[in-house]
């Protein structure tokens, strides 16, 4: 009988909320909520739906509708805002916090009004329980409308009342908490960050200093009865949380003391000043935190992880941070356990991130461009850290993949958001640029990783664009130094064809960069050859998908991209539907003009596009039609003798492969190739390759292709 009184009630709000109008539903909302002793779910339930009416407030009012915020007064403002405090639970907070942002919105300025008046009125009041819900509201509220909580934060004497606060004799965790957790939001903010500076910065060092120890022996000292006051103990010093907090604000204001691809200034310069911003304090309260991880991950975790993700941009941090196996495994292990999704997780992966970031690849006339400004800046005094060079950075990489990151990646990959997600490909593209490292990343599930963000980050967000290229061009480096079969073969889920959009993605230079970087379509034609070594179904997905732009790039004006493009159809054409379909279907103007292309790729300067095309040649000699086109070419037999002479015994082996394949061609074709080398002074060269050749498979090649030039057989 029980469950059916209480079931009843709740169907029949629910029609009552269906049948009033908007504002008479806001206000039996707001009934509900200042009733107080509700469990957590109805709390969270009331709170929804009233979020979901100031939403659509929004739009209602567009059509002429009066606005539901006109009954919200400040005493509804009151409970919304006190549902923020730190003592209710997360997911009722979290609630709170998006029926506040609704409200915000909805309300304009007479919502920012009463929101004024309401942290006011409770900083005035100066009880302990209205600083918490004060310092809990601007803490939330901060990141929703940063220009008015700025303006409550700086109001004048607000934040030098802090230091006698926070100074008292007896402390309140509570208080000292929300204070400080309101600090750390404020540092966001540039003017509110300076603020913090000017008045908070010694007591928040004092607060990072306190010496346990030493507080509880001068207790003792002033007071030999504290031992019978109970509590007294915790209550006059700051607790470890509140200790790790100010650590984690000290070291935000701390770290706009230098930049953090600089090197530190050189204390010997007689140039320099004096006094010199706290760079060493950065270090200590790295340490501090490195510590916290490791000895009570349970409970410090979340203080450590995000101090260290700003502490982390410092290089000598990071060196410090990589060099300690210790500490790498335990923020692996809190990465792995972080709630999906959490502040948790994202600072994990931000350390990762700065531990293993490169710096960014310079073009020369940005190099040019980066050294005039070292000079201008500082006559040249402020130059690129050293730490953070690529060998320094190479090094701190194969540190953190040792430590087991990777499957950690893989796992949590599955329930990331998109700003995890794009941390996790920074975190994987720079690992991938070590080749040793790329067979146990794929291995260890990375391949997988990189194909399924790239599919599913919406490609039609402009957010998302860097990201897909970006993992597409791990994806890419890793497909470089496998062996596909070790990823996609056997009874693996992941078949080798998803892997081809991801790297034709990038076959092309971004057009929307302000600088074109050929690199990812280098590393992507690389891995796609290896791709179309495997078999011809995947050579002809890649002819499918890429065919066009893989025939722009055998033109370009890069010598290694004409190269890499090259032996890509090199590995295509070993497939004989598509060599027919491309090439050796010399009716269409189309094959007729590749074949052009390719015979004058293989009389190209660099000797690995002539390697390439000549690879080719090879496997399309086997054709008549292709045979017949090179041999009616004005210079297609010299091109083809040009290999066959060259120095390089790769080069000569497939010219005369070529060749053979040519003068061994039956009817008017072979007569005609036959005629065309040997007007060409082919049997000279062929006697000069016997004799300079040490390869026995070339010299019986030569041999053979004398036979036929001389009618021996």
């Amino acid at each position: 009988m029980a469950s059916v009184s209480t079931t009843g009630p709740n169907v029949q709000t629910t029609a009552i909320h269906n049948d009033l109008g908007r504002e008479d539903q806001t206000l039996l909302l707001f009934a509900h909520l200042m009733e107080g002793g509700k469990e957590d779910e109805e709390t969270v339930e009331s709170l929804g739906k009233l979020t979901k009416l100031l939403n659509d407030d929004i739009e209602a009012t567009k059509k002429g509708e009066k606005s539901i915020t006109t009954v919200i007064d400040s005493d509804c403002v009151d409970t919304i805002l006190c549902y923020l405090d730190m003592r209710q639970s997360d997911i009722v907070r979290g609630h709170a916090a998006l029926c506040t942002s609704a409200y915000l919105k909805a309300a304009g300025d007479d919502g920012s009004k009463k929101l004024s008046a309401f942290f006011l009125d409770r900083v005035q009041r100066g009880t302990y329980d209205d600083y918490i819900v004060a310092f809990c509201v601007a803490a939330t509220i901060f990141p929703i409308v940063p220009d008015l909580t700025s303006d409550l934060f700086l109001t004048e004497g607000f934040l030098p009342s802090l230091g006698p606060l926070m100074r008292r004799k007896w402390k309140s965790r509570k208080v000292e908490t929300a204070c400080l957790e309101m600090l750390n939001a404020a540092c966001m903010h540039s003017h509110c960050r300076e603020a913090v500076q000017k008045y908070c910065i010694d007591w928040l060092e004092e607060i990072v200093d306190q010496d346990t120890e030493k507080v509880i022996e001068s207790m003792y000292t002033t007071d030999p009865d504290v031992a019978v006051q109970e509590g007294s103990v915790s209550m006059r010093r700051h607790s470890i949380h509140v200790q790790n907090l100010a650590a984690v604000v000290l070291t935000k204001l701390r770290l706009k003391a230098i930049q953090p691809d600089q090197a530190p200034p050189n204390l010997s310069d007689p140039s320099q000043p004096r006094i010199q911003p706290a760079t060493t304090s950065v270090e200590d309260l790295s340490k501090k935190f490195t510590q916290m991880l490791i000895k009570d991950p349970e409970h410090s975790s979340q203080a450590s992880v995000e101090g260290l993700a700003y502490a982390s941009i410092r290089s000598k941090v990071k060196e410090e941070l990589a060099g300690d196996p210790e500490f790498l495994k335990s923020l692996v292990k809190t990465l792995e356990s972080a709630p999906p999704r959490s502040p948790l997780m994202y600072g994990a992966l931000s350390i990762f991130v700065n531990l293993t970031q490169y710096r960014p690849a310079l073009t020369e006339e940005q190099k040019r461009i980066s050294q005039l400004k070292a000079y201008a800046d500082a006559a040249g005094k402020l130059q690129p850290d050293p730490l953070n060079d690529n060998e320094h950075v190479s090094a701190r990489c194969k540190r953190v993949f040792e430590a087991g990151l990777t499957p950690v990646l893989v796992t949590i990959s599955k329930a990331s958001s998109v700003a995890s997600l794009t941390l996790i490909i920074s975190i994987l593209n720079s690992l991938s640029m070590t080749p040793s490292m790329r067979g146990p990343l794929a291995q260890q599930g990375a391949v997988r990783l990189l194909i399924g963000a790239w599919t599913n980050l919406p490609e039609d967000d402009p957010k998302n664009m860097t990201v897909r290229r970006t993992a597409a061009q791990a994806l890419a480096r890793i497909l470089i130094s496998i062996n596909p079969m070790l990823v996609f073969g056997g009874s693996r889920a992941t078949p080798m064809s998803t892997a081809i959009r991801p790297l034709v993605h990038i076959l092309l230079p971004d057009q929307t960069a302000e600088t074109r970087d050929l690199l990812p379509t280098f590393e992507s034609l690389m891995a796609l050859t290896n791709l179309a070594a495997v078999d011809d179904d995947t050579r002809r997905t890649i002819v499918r998908v890429a065919w066009k732009d893989i025939e722009e790039l055998l033109l370009y004006n890069n010598p290694r991209i004409t190269t890499a493009a090259v032996e890509l159809v090199c590995n295509i054409v070993q497939s004989p539907e598509e060599a027919e379909a491309l090439f050796a279907d010399t009716s269409k103007p189309q094959a007729q003009t590749r074949l052009k292309i390719l015979v004058a790729l293989a009389d190209a300067e660099d000797a690995a596009t002539r390697s390439a095309a000549g690879g080719a040649l090879a496997a399309l000699t086997g054709y008549e039609s292709v045979v017949k086109a090179i041999a009616e070419r004005e210079r297609g037999p010299e091109i083809i003798l040009g290999l066959c002479e060259d120095d390089n015994e790769d080069l000569r082996h497939r010219g005369v492969f070529v060749l053979l394949n040519m003068v061994a061609c039956e009817g008017q074709t072979g007569k005609l190739a036959r005629e065309r080398f040997m007007s060409k002074g082919a049997v000279e060269i062929m006697r000069e390759v016997v004799t300079k050749s040490k390869r026995r498979e070339i010299v019986e090649l030569a041999v053979q292709c004398l036979k036929l030039l001389l009618g021996k057989e």
